[in-house]
């Protein structure tokens, strides 16, 4: 490849980042985008982790931690048989801002799990948040939200 062809291609996935950044949620208001996304990957961050934050009573997004490949997966609810994906419990969670924390097994032979946590943001009564994690060290539910809650307030929220 030469300099214009490789000059090209650095172009193309440049737009093409800038894009998908622009498509995403930014951050709540007051909020520094930055500050919230490294405090929630220092404390809570994984390849499959998905955060969402959203609007009480309509569970439209202000933010999102995790890509869009991680935040659209479907992973057992925990509750039976159906599956549920980070925006699915997003706009459950927000018209009464219930607490959800829960983990099973997201692979046949058990050696995965996902971990399911939603509830309000603390000290944002607007607010609302619903996460996951998925791999074969996935904490419980109840530890992925209070973690959660520690990474929301070190990251300004």
């Amino acid at each position: 490849m030469n300099a214009r062809q490789t000059a090209a291609v650095l172009l193309a996935l440049g737009l093409g980042a800038l894009s998908v950044a622009a498509c995403s949620p930014q951050a709540p208001k007051g909020v520094a985008r930055e500050a919230l996304d490294i405090s929630i990957n220092k404390l809570v961050g994984d390849p499959n982790t998905c955060v969402r934050i959203g609007k009480i009573g309509t569970g439209d997004g202000v933010y999102q931690f995790g890509t869009h490949v991680t935040c659209g997966k479907a992973w057992p609810t925990c509750e039976g048989a159906a599956t549920r994906t980070t925006d699915d419990l997003l706009k459950a969670t927000a018209p009464n801002a219930a607490k959800v924390n829960s983990s099973c097994a997201s692979s046949a032979d058990g050696t995965r799990t996902v971990a399911w946590a939603a509830g309000p943001v603390e000290g944002h009564p607007e607010l609302v948040y619903a996460a996951s994690m998925e791999g074969t060290k996935t904490p419980p539910g109840v530890a992925v939200a209070d973690k959660l809650k520690i990474a929301f307030k070190a990251g300004g929220l």
